[in-house]
């Protein structure tokens, strides 16, 4: 099968390559996917995930990618709950091989009914983004109807997430990001936005929640306008400031299926629109991932059309 794959730390994205590689095996609980569309987070040549296994074993080739959509061909040994034909969408594990490939295995408990009427390059779209938002917002950050949010990068594949949950939960969401990002971040549902490179962050005021994917000095900046008893959630890492009476967390996304069915069955009903920037094909795919100017957008690799 064809698959993107990298080898070398040190080369970074520059290192993808598509190649071949052996069609994989489903193990127990697994299940083997044809890959219709995946998704890809640029950091994933930087994980530690990537090249070695759980026991610190060397795994490279690596394929990269582990948000998908696509269609059940072989079952595992004791596997349930999925069959032979169905539609699919979500994470995969981030020690194994990845979506960026013609097939995967797949835990199968990791996995969604992919509805008949959601396309499968939106299917890719939604597990990483949509659940980090859904995750943050909800399962840490604890959010409550009346409260204020502040999403950084809220024109991204995450914040526009973060934006549109957050507001249907009945916050007020201020969005931040560069001067570019305004008109897509309030087209996304924020309420207000705050330039981080000309606007004084520190004129927002008091939030209850701050979702961060910038990390750094905007994180610590941040950290002093949540009201106490509030909360700052992030994916970046725990900078060495915190609130002074709230919670700061720090956490990775996982794959749970039943949220993944309660966010593809609000983009089914228009309650949620997915941020798509790019859409390449596998033999493209190296080039889209490697782009020569700034996107917002997710970029879907689309496998088999």
């Amino acid at each position: 099968m064809k698959a993107i794959v990298v080898r070398d730390l040190a080369e970074g994205m520059a290192g993808m390559k598509l190649e071949d590689r052996p069609e994989p095996r489903p193990a127990i609980n697994d299940v083997v996917v044809e890959v219709r569309a995946s998704g890809f987070v640029p950091t994933e040549v930087d994980w530690s995930s990537t090249w070695t296994d759980r026991a610190g074993r060397d795994r490279a080739p690596s394929i990269l990618g582990h948000e998908l959509a696509g269609v059940v061909t072989a079952l595992g040994y004791g596997t349930t709950g999925l069959s032979l034909g169905q539609r699919v969408f979500g994470i995969s594990d981030w020690h194994r091989d990845g979506t960026l490939a013609e097939y995967v295995a797949v835990e199968a408990r990791n996995l969604a009914p992919l509805p008949g009427d959601v396309d499968f390059a939106v299917g890719a779209s939604l597990p990483i983004s949509g659940l980090t938002a859904w995750q943050g917002l909800f399962d840490h950050g604890h959010l409550r109807s009346g409260q204020t949010v502040l999403a950084h990068g809220a024109a991204g594949a995450v914040g526009t997430m973060v934006t549109q949950l957050a507001r249907e939960a009945g916050a007020y969401v201020i969005g931040t990001g560069r001067a570019a990002d305004r008109q897509k971040a309030l087209e996304f549902g924020a309420h207000e936005f705050i330039d981080l490179a000309d606007d004084a962050l520190e004129d927002v005021g008091g939030v209850d929640l701050v979702f961060d994917v910038i990390g750094g000095a905007i994180q610590e900046r941040s950290t002093r306008l949540i009201r106490p008893g509030g909360t700052l959630v992030t994916v970046t890492g725990l900078a060495d400031a915190r609130p002074e009476d709230g919670l700061a967390v720090d956490f990775v996304v996982e794959s749970v299926p039943a949220q993944l069915v309660e966010i593809v069955q609000r983009v089914r009903d228009g309650r949620l629109r997915t941020n798509i920037g790019t859409v390449a094909t596998l033999d493209d795919a190296v080039a889209a991932l490697n782009p020569t100017e700034r996107r917002n957008g997710k970029t879907v690799i689309s496998i088999r059309p």
